[in-house]
């Protein structure tokens, strides 16, 4: 659509002008009659060709919301809609406020939608890399139902305890990868800057004569000198490539069932997912979202891809006349707790407690493994660096004893 420019005025005579998108200069015009306006002056805006500035900013400018973000918007829409402020008047100060150029950006186009007359959960779906299917389904339950205060409340909690969690694994991930990037760091700076040194203690030697455990050491570290570019090549290539396979349907398939097999970490992040499908599912029941919808919601929130095609085969199971519990037993992808309490849920039609105790309890324990993270690994590391520096020593010694033996 084009972006016309506009001067009207209201009914006392007051003017207004601004640029709305619109199908036509008419379509534009009945519009605007439509809020009361009487139409002055539309005309198309031109647009202007990008300079180079505003081109490298619109490269670099950030496309994602936050979910700190996230969280605030929705409390301050919470603490508004319950204060009873039109939605309309709501978001206008809410894009002044706002810091996120992206949610300002979405922002305003919600302003227009609302002024057109659509309903908030029709204009937060245009925006989908910023609300969710999860977020629009609930706004969208709050709004028919009269609740939407309630809606935005929830999901404030919600989004709050998912940054949580992330913030718990993030913390655990930084030990173990800052110290294997350390690693890493001296595994290349042994072979670039240590061995060539050893090299060349050992020149009078023979190759023959070397250790095996010597001349290996010698032999990478050669290779990584003369070929470095060759190995920093590969590598980008092969991280490129794994980067470009995940992005694909089968590729992020496999990736998220592999994931879930790690050791130490696959047990995290599968009781995680468990957390998320029971704190998602019981919100949807709490508001009023059927079953089925529910579902198919629930599969996209988990955000993996191998639970998420589990999660639909128990919507598609409950759409042929199953229960919830058989449909999820099919599935052979949760735990005996979960259907424990999906079947006391049912039994009771409590399915939504049932399932915030679920995902409290899986909360906890994650939160109690990702503390203890450092725990399981320290070995792991202890083992990998004693390895590298018997490697190392044995690679100096030997020689060092074999030449002093042939000095005697």
């Amino acid at each position: 659509m084009a972006v016309f420019e506009y001067r009207a005025r209201k009914e006392n005579g007051d003017a207004v002008s601004g640029a709305l998108e619109a199908v036509s200069k008419e379509a534009l015009a009945s519009r605007l009659q439509g809020q009361g306006l009487v139409p002055v002056e539309i005309k198309e805006q031109v647009e202007k060709a990008p300079s180079l500035f505003e081109t490298l900013a619109d490269v670099f400018k950030p496309r994602h919301v936050k979910t700190s973000e996230l969280v605030m918007f929705s409390r301050q829409m919470y603490s508004l809609t319950k204060a009873g402020v039109p939605l309309n008047r709501s978001i206008v100060g809410l894009i002044e406020t706002s810091h996120s150029p992206p949610l300002r950006e979405a922002l305003k186009d919600i302003l227009e939608g609302l002024t057109s007359g659509n309903d908030l959960a029709s204009c937060f779906s245009k925006h989908p890399n910023i609300f969710n299917s999860f977020y629009v389904s609930l706004v969208h339950v709050g709004e028919n139902s009269g609740n939407l205060e309630e809606a935005f409340l929830r999901l404030s909690s919600y989004l709050e305890l998912e940054e949580e969690n992330r913030n718990r694994v993030k913390s655990a991930m930084r030990y173990p990868t800052v110290v294997f990037s350390i690693l890493v760091l001296a595994f290349f700076g042994i072979n670039w800057f240590v061995i060539p040194q050893l090299s060349a203690l050992f020149s009078k030697l023979s190759s023959e004569q070397l250790p095996l455990i010597t001349r290996m050491l010698i032999g990478t570290s050669d290779f990584f000198i003369d070929y470095w570019w060759l190995v920093i090549g590969v590598t980008a290539t092969i991280v490129v490539s794994f980067l470009n396979y995940i992005e694909t349907d089968i590729g992020r398939l496999k990736w998220d069932k592999l994931k879930l097999k790690m050791p130490i970490f696959g047990s995290i992040i599968y009781r995680s997912l468990l957390a998320r499908f029971a704190r998602a599912f019981a919100m949807l029941s709490r508001s009023g979202v059927s079953v089925t919808h529910g579902l198919n919601v629930v599969a996209m929130v988990v955000d993996n891809k191998f639970v998420g095609g589990h999660v639909l085969d128990m919507r598609s199971a409950v759409e042929r006349g199953e229960s919830i519990t058989s449909a999820a037993f099919r599935t052979k992808m949760f735990s005996s707790l979960t259907m424990q309490m999906l079947q006391v849920g049912e039994d009771t039609g409590q399915i939504d407690n049932m399932m915030e105790e679920v995902a409290d309890f899986y909360e906890r324990e994650v939160d109690y493994d990702v503390k203890k993270i450092g725990d399981y690994i320290e070995p792991v590391m202890i083992i990998i660096v004693g390895a590298l520096v018997l490697l190392l020593a044995l690679g100096v010694f030997l020689p060092l004893w074999e030449l002093a033996a042939t000095a005697l």
